[in-house]
């Protein structure tokens, strides 16, 4: 099983200005690799964290009781946010980080069904608990349905072609593994995409995984909820590998640190609207050219951090 080692943690940690005593939210747990060093710099704070995969919540747990008890885990999806805060009777915290990458170990385990590259039951969901999987997805879905996913989550030009290619396999029998649809995607795929560098069915599987996890959705619920319950002062930070995800981030950031038809010249300086959030990430931060060297899954990460005023 694949180690999971956190991307951009220092940088993630720094740009969250933690200060004990405050209460912080890791809304994606995964394997505690950011939570643990959250949890080492508020002994007298607070650390509530969320993930949906049973699995990563006990093996975090384990984790986090070796540096200290003042932390909750819960085992939800990060867009119920706002009610699992009031449930805990938490108005306002002093942080939230969210790491949007599938966790290594979720990646390597190959009867999770993730990866293309090796051989398992097409499941891919994040919480085990959850009905829909990548199996019904592929089986069960039109051909427009399939190609609306894999244009819009895979973004891949290929995505009719690849949505046809299903149709007809799974007219046959049953589309089982993840081998049988990374080469229906193969014969999908025009010859001079194939010869391209990187595995031609990485953007189908992303596409479908994000579907079976509605991750678009849950992203898009978070990003509404989540800083609006940071206090004044409070830091979110965001962590994506996906131009998808990234430029939902950078998006939300936006409309959050901007005041859209302020500033027209007549206002009263009383009447001047001043933005509530300040962008703390103009351009968003990359990893060293160390930390690609020696993980390669960092290699299309960017960080963005905005706080409240």
């Amino acid at each position: 099983m694949g180690k999971h080692i956190p991307v951009l943690l220092n940088e993630a940690i720094e740009l969250l200005h933690i200060r004990d005593g405050g209460t912080y939210l890791d809304l994606t747990l995964g394997r505690a690799g950011h939570s643990s060093e959250i949890l080492k710099r508020i002994p007298h704070g607070r650390l509530i964290a969320f993930d949906q995969d049973e699995e990563a919540i006990r093996e975090s747990k384990e984790r986090l009781s070796a540096i200290g008890s003042n932390f909750t885990i819960i085992h939800d999806n990060f867009e119920n946010v706002a009610k699992r805060l009031d449930e805990l009777g938490i108005e306002e915290v002093d942080g939230i980080l969210m790491d949007l990458g599938v966790s290594s170990p979720q990646l390597d385990e190959a009867e999770r069904g993730f990866s293309y590259k090796e051989e398992a039951p097409l499941d891919m969901r994040m919480d085990q608990s959850a009905f829909l999987t990548a199996r019904d997805v592929v089986n069960t879905y039109s051909q427009d349905e399939l190609t609306r996913v894999i244009r819009e989550y895979g973004e891949d030009k290929d995505a009719y072609s690849i949505a046809y290619h299903i149709v007809e396999a799974r007219k046959k029998k049953p589309i089982e593994t993840t081998t049988e649809l990374a080469e229906i995607v193969k014969l999908a795929k025009p010859r001079a995409k194939l010869l391209q560098k990187g595995h031609p069915a990485k953007q189908t599987f992303q596409a479908i995984r994000m579907e079976v996890n509605h991750e678009t959705a849950a992203l898009d619920r978070a990003l509404a909820d989540a800083p609006r319950r940071l206090a004044k002062g409070g830091r979110l930070a965001i962590i994506t590998f996906m131009s998808l995800d990234d430029r939902a981030v950078k998006k939300r950031f936006r409309e959050l640190t901007t005041v859209e038809g302020s500033r027209t010249g007549f206002e009263l300086p009383d009447e001047i609207k001043e933005a509530e959030f300040l962008d703390l990430t103009r351009k968003p931060i990359a990893p060293s050219e160390q930390e690609v060297e020696e993980n390669h899954r960092s290699v299309s990460a960017k960080l963005r951090g905005i706080e409240r005023l």
